[in-house]
């Protein structure tokens, strides 16, 4: 028996261009951590985005930590942030000994609630920061955030690692905060494979980012370190794929917002579901195209994703919540509801993410349909 074509939820798309720099890298031997490309991607990252400035790193989790570590945190301090999202966002709060304080999503944008954001300022009125995700390339109701954050005399960190080629108000996703980070980890909306970006306006910041990432070696001729750094420097080989990538966002965004719009389309006729949300005041990339049953539905996340997994179609669930993590059971959390209950934890609930790979034919939206149309009796 032939086994079922494999449906994946988002891969990586290679278009060719990728390999000219990575053989360029090969062929003057700029296989070193550094190199020409690195700097290229740089320059190419800060023009799209229109970032002032730029550093590549090894991850998106590596460019989190950067920024807190720019803006002196460390034990004792609380640092807000989004509680719907992946822990990548919130793991380096904790190596840097901080607590963080989690901020339930609202039912608009699925994003950091405002309203939960100022109940979290009255309990705690001194945060050190707050980091908002942007959760499957959604603004949040950046606006509002920012207005509470500068009331409060507060840096913002924008996490856009799901969120590259979205914008609010006309300005990109990641560049409106003290600082922003990218992944370009294999399923997102370009790759490298693994690696991130920081950007910001401060370019001192930026500066002493690319010393601490470079292990932290001071001027000399010698190896002497006044400070402990890091190893998160993005290498020559892996910024190659991410130049040749870079030339296709436009086209891998396009295509995604066609898969989006694509279901709305085809389950308009099903009371029962509802599309993520987007932001009216901005445009999503649509990295990934959220499902949502309503409440009181006999149909479960569960069983539609067995569904597709029977016809080797990949599914997965919403972010689990960070408050509903065992390892940040003794954290803080703040919901977005007036009697206490969490919207996020409705959201993950009654969610689910619908395989957005741009490589998916016609054929196999059909099927994808199909299969999630026969779950509602259609």
């Amino acid at each position: 028996m032939m086994e079922k074509k494999r449906i994946y939820l988002s891969s990586p798309t290679m278009h060719g261009r990728e390999q000219e720099f990575v053989q360029e890298a090969f062929d003057t031997n700029w296989i070193a951590p550094l190199g020409p490309n690195v700097t290229a991607f740089e320059q190419e990252m800060a023009q799209y985005t229109k970032a002032p400035y730029a550093t590549a790193l090894s991850s998106g989790t590596a460019a989190i930590h950067l920024a807190l570590k720019l803006l002196n945190i460390g034990p004792g301090d609380v640092v807000f942030v989004s509680d719907l999202t992946f822990s990548a966002t919130c793991n380096p709060i904790v190596y840097e000994g901080a607590t963080p304080v989690f901020i339930d999503a609202e039912p608009d944008t699925w994003n950091m609630s405002p309203k939960a954001l100022e109940k979290a300022f009255e309990k705690y009125p001194n945060p050190k920061a707050v980091l908002c995700a942007y959760l499957y390339g959604t603004p949040a109701k950046i606006d509002e955030i920012m207005a509470i954050c500068e009331a409060h005399h507060v840096p913002y960190i924008e996490d856009a690692a799901e969120s590259l080629g979205s914008t609010y108000k006309g300005k990109h996703t990641g560049t409106m905060g003290k600082f922003g980070i990218f992944s370009f980890n294999g399923n997102k909306i370009i790759t490298t494979s693994g690696g991130g970006m920081l950007v910001s306006e401060d370019e001192e910041a930026i500066k002493k980012a690319l010393f601490l990432a470079t292990q932290a070696r001071d001027p000399a001729r010698h190896y002497q370190h006044s400070h402990i750094g890091y190893n998160y420097r993005m290498s020559n080989v892996v910024a190659g794929i991410g130049r040749g990538q870079l030339q296709y966002l436009d086209e891998h965004k396009a295509r995604k917002q066609a898969i989006y719009r694509q279901y709305r389309e085809a389950f308009a006729d099903i009371s029962e579901i509802s599309m993520n949300p987007l932001n009216p005041d901005g445009e999503a990339n649509n990295w990934l195209s959220g499902m949502l049953i309503a409440k009181g539905s006999s149909v479960t996340p569960d069983r539609i994703m067995d569904a597709l997994d029977a016809e080797n179609i990949e599914s997965r669930p919403v972010w689990k919540p960070m408050h509903e993590q065992p390892v940040f059971a003794e954290c803080d959390f703040i919901p977005h509801n007036e009697d206490g209950s969490s919207a996020g934890s409705d959201i993950f609930v009654r969610g689910l993410c619908l395989p957005s790979d741009i490589k998916n034919t016609p054929e196999d939206m059909d099927l994808i349909i199909g299969i999630i149309r026969k779950c509602f009796g259609r």
